[in-house]
């Protein structure tokens, strides 16, 4: 079913809205992601320790660089800004993994 509905085609005034709205973002002119903003909840911070080395160092990286421009009123140079297009959800899959852990695990319980 999700195969399915990433074939649908996405209105091209969509895509602009979307590209506005997150040039529009503060996150983006401070080179983090998406993923970098979410609340971290019981599940994101089991995620959190379920990545890989790279990808923690790698979002260690910009949560320190933002909090560096933040503290300084700054941000980066337009061209440094995070680009939707290289935008990725790198956290999802292991929130998902976590949340359908903890699910079959109350399953567990109940019986």
């Amino acid at each position: 079913m999700a195969v399915a509905a990433k074939n649908v085609a996405v209105p091209v005034w969509r895509m602009t809205l979307a590209k506005w709205a997150y040039n529009k973002s503060y996150f983006p002119s401070l080179g983090m992601m998406r993923d970098d903003c979410l609340y971290e909840t019981d599940v994101v911070k089991e995620a959190i320790k379920r990545l890989p080395n790279n990808v923690y160092d790698a979002r260690q990286f910009r949560m320190s660089r933002a909090i560096y421009l933040s503290c300084n009123k700054d941000t980066l140079p337009k061209d440094e800004w995070t680009k939707i297009e290289e935008d990725e959800l790198y956290l999802q899959p292991y929130i998902a993994e976590v949340e359908r852990e903890r699910d079959i695990k109350r399953e567990w319980n109940k019986q």
